[in-house]
């Protein structure tokens, strides 16, 4: 005998599973399971996709050299053999990294503090934005290398140099996004504080720098990779002190050791998308969603 899909009994049944709290929580837990786990493999799956094909053309191309140009691009077994295994290239490797890094920190730190006041400045009033705008654009086209030299004659070529390379290099996305986002609040924000009395403080701190945040981040994500080519750049020019990357590039360089200038670039480019990817965590953990809500 078959039972009716309106049987009585049966729709108990299941109304009783579907009102029962231990059922309903076990699905949402592996809803959300499942959900983390299509998020995981949508985000993993294609970066890794794209280093597979580009170890393969790496493979491909070091392959189809001869043998007396395969030194220009060793495959990537050697490189990892090599420029991370052996522990003595291994070690000067992250000594250069931990230098190139604390270089590039305390010079992101500087140009955090001068472009945040700079924009502030310019947001205060037009004619302060007239004055001082049009400088922050000649030092953003102004080749970084044509000025290392006036650098180096002006300051020693110690950790200040490079300090002021990096600062020099990342400063203007800070300045552009920091008084874009300042500049960006809506009109209707700025009437409502102005009808209650807000003063000018009130109003850049509780209702500007808030609105602005994600620009900010931008910013400082944009600065934070530029922060790390300067430390490169600036140790790469001013060999004197510990050596950092730059220093170690350019004597891997000299001495036609690929396997190692190609470890060194690699500490390089992990170094900036490190850097680059705390401060777009942090940006998610100020900012939090609510700005893709209101886009949305």
């Amino acid at each position: 005998m078959t039972t009716s899909a309106t049987d009585p009994t049966t729709s108990g049944v299941a109304e009783v599973v579907a009102d029962d709290p231990a059922t309903a929580v076990a699905g949402t837990g592996r809803d959300r399971r499942r959900a983390g786990a299509r998020f995981s493999a949508a985000v993993l799956v294609p970066p890794l996709i794209v280093f597979a094909v580009l170890i393969g053309i790496w493979y491909l191309v070091s392959n189809s050299l001869d043998q007396d140009a395969k030194f220009l691009v060793p495959p990537p077994h050697q490189v990892l053999q090599l420029g991370f295994g052996d522990p003595d290239h291994l070690t000067e490797l992250l000594r250069g990294l931990g230098l190139t890094a604390e270089v590039a920190l305390i010079g992101l730190a500087f140009a955090i503090v001068v472009g945040t006041l700079w924009a502030v400045a310019m947001n205060q009033a037009s004619w302060v934005e007239r004055s001082l705008y049009p400088y922050a654009v000649m030092l953003q086209c102004t080749p970084i290398l044509a000025i290392v030299p006036l650098i180096r004659f002006w300051f020693d070529s110690g950790q200040g140099a490079r300090v002021l390379v990096c600062v020099l290099i990342s400063l203007f996305p800070i300045i552009s996004n920091t008084l874009f986002g300042l500049q960006s609040v809506d009109r209707g924000h700025h009437d409502l504080f102005t009808l209650h009395g807000a003063g000018r403080w009130t109003r850049l701190r509780k209702l500007q720098f808030p609105a602005a945040l994600p620009a900010i981040f931008v910013g400082l994500r944009t600065a934070a990779g530029l922060s790390v080519v300067g430390a490169i750049v600036g140790d790469f020019f001013f060999k004197l002190g510990d050596p950092g990357l730059g220093i170690l590039i350019d004597n891997y360089r000299s001495r036609l050791q690929s396997e190692q200038l190609y470890a060194a670039i690699i500490a390089a480019s992990l170094l900036g998308v490190v850097v680059f990817w705390l401060f777009g965590l942090l940006g998610d953990r100020v900012v939090g969603r609510w700005h893709d809500a209101e886009r949305g």
